[in-house]
């Protein structure tokens, strides 16, 4: 299934799974929109309706999103394909619906600058926010300011440390403390139960980096408690810092035999890294996540035993969940994208899928 086709099959089951929830039904799980590899790729949280928000619960005014000033805030840098895709799908679905006024900024790694980039994008009279988190934490002035306006935000990519229909509308995203346990499974495959693993761990003060770490190491207490985790150091989800860190890694900790890296980036620059040391691929086994293009090819190539996927084409969900909320339709608080894994089995035949 091309990528398009995947993002349109994510945007049907979830909406249809809300639908259901609006009229009261019994909660069900979203229909399973299969990727090539035939995985459910959207869920409903844990398999149930969990807390909706309606328009009239919200307290917001309906207005017509194709002239309506949309802000969409990008958190990080456009070097890491992820932020790259994210922000064009986020452009293309604006686009597509006849959006007229989309304003797109990008905080550049700094969360002082995203939080000035918010508040200058309701200075500006959006009607609609949709912003990729920095940081979990540290949000209260902006969401003071878009609660006292009634702009509804919805949270892309990380979770804002906030009430859902209060503070914010909704969040959309992928459940990361199973992408960590789904690591953890596949580097507990690939060292046989046994050895020493790095972490290369993300950027500090977000969900994403505690969640990812948190079900990796749960994973691996629970199944392989012959594996011990000798090393761990924030790569910031960069592709330099996975580098210098690997760098050092390897000198401290020559005898390690897994890396498991929080993004596909550090997995590039641990790469470098191994390459450098004289490394031949497959001497340490690196698990990641994100799904990027070069971190699947690298599997093809040898150097990464497993990727768990992380979509970042939220435009569709996040349109079309705006504008039933809009309609007077019940959002769920969040909508968890399940997501697939790349290994040697399919990772040359789906390089086409990846970002």
């Amino acid at each position: 299934m091309t990528p398009h086709l995947r993002t349109a099959a994510l945007t049907l089951a979830v909406l249809l799974t809300a639908a259901g929830c609006a009229k009261g039904e019994e909660p069900q799980s979203a229909p399973a929109a299969a990727s090539s590899a035939g995985q459910q790729v959207v869920e409903t949280p844990s398999g149930t309706a969990g807390p909706t928000c309606t328009l009239e619960q919200f307290g917001g005014t309906k207005f017509d999103l194709k002239t309506a000033t949309v802000g969409f805030s990008q958190s990080e840098k456009e070097a890491n394909p992820f932020r790259i895709a994210e922000t064009k799908s986020i452009k293309d679905e604006a686009a597509k619906l006849g959006i007229t006024d989309l304003k797109v900024t990008n905080a550049q790694s700094q969360f002082s600058k995203q939080i000035t980039d918010v508040q200058q994008l309701i200075a500006q009279g959006v009607k609609l926010l949709v912003i990729a988190p920095l940081n979990s934490d540290g949000w209260e002035p902006v969401l003071q300011q878009a609660a006292a306006k009634k702009i509804p935000i919805i949270t892309v990519d990380r979770k804002i440390n906030a009430k859902a229909c209060s503070d914010y509308l909704t969040f959309i995203g992928s459940d990361f403390y199973e992408q960590g346990k789904r690591a953890a499974d596949r580097m507990i495959d690939a060292l046989g139960g046994k050895g020493k693993v790095a972490i290369l761990l993300g950027a500090p003060g977000n969900n994403v980096t505690t969640e990812r770490t948190n079900g990796f190491k749960d994973r691996v207490k629970e199944k392989a408690p012959e594996i011990t985790i000798s090393f761990e150091q924030t790569g910031e989800f960069a592709r330099e810092k996975g580098q210098q860190v690997t760098e050092q890694l390897i000198q401290s900790n020559p005898d390690i035999n897994g890396i498991y890296a929080e993004n596909d980036e550090m997995a590039l620059g641990a790469v470098t890294a191994l390459k450098g040391a004289g490394k031949e691929p497959g001497d340490i086994k690196i698990v990641s996540v994100d799904g990027t293009r070069s971190a699947v090819q690298g599997i093809v190539d040898g150097w990464l035993h497993a990727v768990i996927e992380s979509n970042p084409r939220f435009g569709p969900l996040a349109f079309e969940t705006a504008q039933k909320f809009l309609n007077g339709e019940a959002i769920p608080d969040k909508v968890i994208i399940s997501d697939r894994d790349y290994d040697t089995g399919n990772a040359k035949d789906s390089l086409g899928e990846a970002y």
